[in-house]
């Protein structure tokens, strides 16, 4: 109870005002949030699908035009007599003359396939190599571009491989090309484009004021407009499928269709702050919902929180001190509704009522344990007193004066010690004196039957513990366990125990050579009840089991047992101070 008293429990007020709160005004913000989530995905969705169609046209209308020049080549290779001269290579002037008239059918053919920037013929027998340009191409750009269409050519060669069946994407000198290649049996034909001139008619979509079209390869990798996507951050995953937004700093609406001729893309990139700025009481409504909704929330926990939480909260820490046992504490008065006011000035009038009821209870309770425990030490055992005056009167009767002294003297110590009710501890050494004391008038009633060891260390002399607490489990060890047959050994042995986390302990252990207990005799003390065997009552136990309760709570313990080879083991760990 205690320790979750400040949970949220289920079932408190707290809980339930909190869950209404957020009942009320949860749903409302997810609705509002929702149906403007939803207007931005209808108008993400018609921006889109109207861009889209605007980019699969001109990704449709650039395929038609690979696809011409796809046509020409293989035009090229099937029907050009010329290109035929060269490959079967019948004389040489033929050669020439071939090699002269394909070149001129080249130049005038390239101008009539804008989306290419060359066109190029690579004969096996002759090692002939023509290639053509558009004027606008520089000269680094086509030394590189030739330089890797011979060696692509080269390697084909070598290798015995077939051309691809579509135009593939190609990075040379950090510049992106798109190439094709066609193979007869001796000869090579191909084109290739520039994919930033290839990319120039994409300039004329309008895709707002900082919306940008660019090439991709297929693994996503810009081939152009590249500072747009790198320092927006943007992923390009050519899904033509399906739109979504990228981008660290800035959204973009990503849009791809793929190409049906090569391994490459057309992305539009559109800022989604662009496509909303049509609609500015939606982009409002988009920035207000979320933020009023967590304004208001909020601004409804903090006016809950003090017209009813911390008043409650209040009254919760006050009574958890007191269920701690701080009956001094109390609400202290503090500006809050008249409700309140009435429950604080009556809980602390209440609370003042439990004090004073609490200190007579105590009181009460005090007098009655210690009037229990001087009862519980003035028990005597008739059978001592009976036996012993009738030792004494035996001995008179004999004339035997001095052991009549002895004995009454020790009969008048015994009695002293045991009237010393108002004492709740004594030193050591004085139960130490009155234990030998009890010994020798029990030797003087069993002479010959029993011996009597004790040891303790000099440094334990002084230490306090219940009178008589010693004598008990010694008195039954002879009420038990001397017989006319047999004698018994009783030792006491006392050490300071040292603990880990608590104040020293003492410790006591009282062993005997008798029968030892029963099995039901130890398993009744164990649980604490009241012993009757056929031997009578062992309230001396019980007794001693009472008293340190009453003294020490359950820092003091006591363990019966039955002692190897044979007899009773008794041991008492006590605290060095008692409990207050």
């Amino acid at each position: 109870m205690k320790n979750g008293l400040f949970r949220l429990s289920w079932n408190s007020i707290r809980f339930k005002l909190v869950v209404g709160l957020l009942l009320l005004t949860v749903p409302m913000v997810i609705l509002l949030i929702y149906n403007n989530g939803y207007a931005i995905k209808v108008v993400h969705s018609k921006v889109a699908e109207s861009n889209r169609n605007l980019i699969t046209m001109y990704m449709a209308q650039i395929d038609s035009n690979l696809n011409d020049v796809d046509k020409y080549l293989t035009n090229l290779i099937v029907n050009d007599k010329d290109l035929q001269e060269l490959e079967f290579y019948y004389s040489e002037q033929n050669r020439v003359l071939a090699k002269v008239r394909l070149d001129d059918k080249l130049k005038a053919d390239i101008s009539s396939h804008p989306s290419i920037d060359s066109l190029f013929v690579y004969t096996v027998n002759g090692g002939d190599y023509i290639e053509v340009y558009k004027d606008y191409d520089s000269i680094q750009d086509r030394m590189a571009i030739s330089g890797y269409v011979r060696e692509s050519i080269q390697q084909l060669i070598q290798q015995e491989g077939t051309t691809d069946s579509q135009w593939k994407v190609k990075q040379i000198d950090k510049k992106y090309y798109l190439l094709r290649f066609l193979q007869t049996k001796d000869a090579y034909v191909g084109a290739w484009a520039n994919m930033e001139k290839l990319s120039v008619p994409l300039d004329l979509i309008s895709l707002g004021e900082k919306g940008v079209s660019l090439f991709a390869t297929e693994a996503g990798t810009p081939m152009t407009n590249e500072e747009v996507v790198q320092d927006n951050r943007i992923q390009l995953n050519n899904d033509e499928h399906d739109y979504y937004l990228s981008g660290d700093h800035e959204p973009y609406l990503v849009l791809a269709q793929k190409s049906a001729k090569g391994n490459f893309s057309l992305i539009a990139l559109i800022p989604d702050k662009e496509v909303l700025e049509n609609l500015p009481y939606l982009r409002a409504i988009s920035f207000m919902v979320p933020i009023g909704g967590l304004i208001l929330i909020p601004v409804c926990f903090l006016v809950l929180r003090k017209m009813v939480l911390r008043p409650l909260n209040r009254i919760l820490i006050v009574m958890k001190r007191i269920g701690e046992g701080n009956l001094n504490t109390r609400i202290e008065a503090f500006p809050t509704s008249n409700e309140f006011r009435v429950v604080n000035e009556t809980f602390n009038e209440m609370i003042g009522q439990v004090k004073e009821l609490r200190i007579h209870v105590y009181e009460e309770k005090l007098s009655k344990q210690k009037a229990e425990l001087q009862h519980l030490q003035l028990q005597i055992n008739p059978h001592f007193f009976m036996n012993a005056l009738n030792i004494i009167y035996n001995l008179a009767h004999v004339r035997n004066h001095e052991l009549i002294q002895e004995m009454s003297m020790s009969l008048v110590q015994y009695f002293r010690y045991m009237f010393r009710s108002n004492l709740t501890l004594v030193p050591l050494k004085d139960e130490i004196r009155h234990i030998r004391n009890y010994m020798r008038i029990q030797e003087l009633r069993f002479p010959g039957k029993m011996s009597f060891r004790l040891s303790m260390p000099e440094y334990l002399k002084d230490t306090r513990i219940p009178p008589l607490i010693i004598q008990t489990f010694i008195e039954n060890s002879i009420k038990h366990a001397i017989t006319p047959d047999a004698s018994i050994d009783i030792n006491v042995c006392m050490e300071l125990e040292e603990a880990v986390d608590s104040e020293p302990l003492l410790k006591i252990w009282i062993t005997d050579t008798g029968s030892g207990f029963s099995e039901e005799v130890l398993s009744e003390i164990s649980k604490g009840n009241r012993i009757v065997d056929e031997h009578g009552e062992h309230i001396g136990i019980w007794n001693v089991k009472r008293r340190l309760g009453l003294l020490y709570g359950d820092a003091a313990r006591l363990h019966v047992s039955n002692h190897e080879p044979s007899g009773a083991r008794i041991e008492l760990v006590l605290p060095i101070q008692a409990s207050s």
